[in-house]
């Protein structure tokens, strides 16, 4: 659900994503609550896959723990860009905790904070 990465550094993130009406997660002609949540993770996924790969680390899986906080001001239709930003806010052990946004037409319409275990 990332169609480009476009920043990252060790705590922001920065996608871009245009929904295809033939995406599994649009249902009923509108991006799902489900496809807004999976956009955040995959975000994570990237800005964390370039960060291993220009460190010459190696890319390591990530498993969503919980989400919280997850509001939604509405739901993208197909076509609509989606800029989405992540920023890690705190590292425990093997968890990351980030906060997550999804901006569409330049107004948020979702955000949440996720817990993310990483190292598995």
């Amino acid at each position: 659900m990332v169609g480009e990465l476009l920043f990252a550094d060790e705590t922001i993130a920065r996608t871009r994503f245009v929904v295809d009406a033939a995406n599994p997660l649009v249902d009923r002609g509108r991006f799902t609550a489900g496809g807004l949540l999976e956009n955040i993770a995959q975000t994570v996924a990237a800005g964390a896959g370039y960060r291993a790969m220009r460190s010459g680390g190696r890319v390591t899986p990530g498993h969503l723990v919980s989400v919280s906080r997850f509001t939604i001001g509405s739901l993208p239709l197909p076509g609509d860009e989606l800029l989405t930003e992540i920023t890690i806010g705190s590292r425990v052990a093997d968890i990351i905790v980030i906060s997550g946004r999804v901006m569409a037409g330049g107004v948020e319409i979702a955000a949440c904070e996720m817990k993310i275990l990483t190292n598995v």
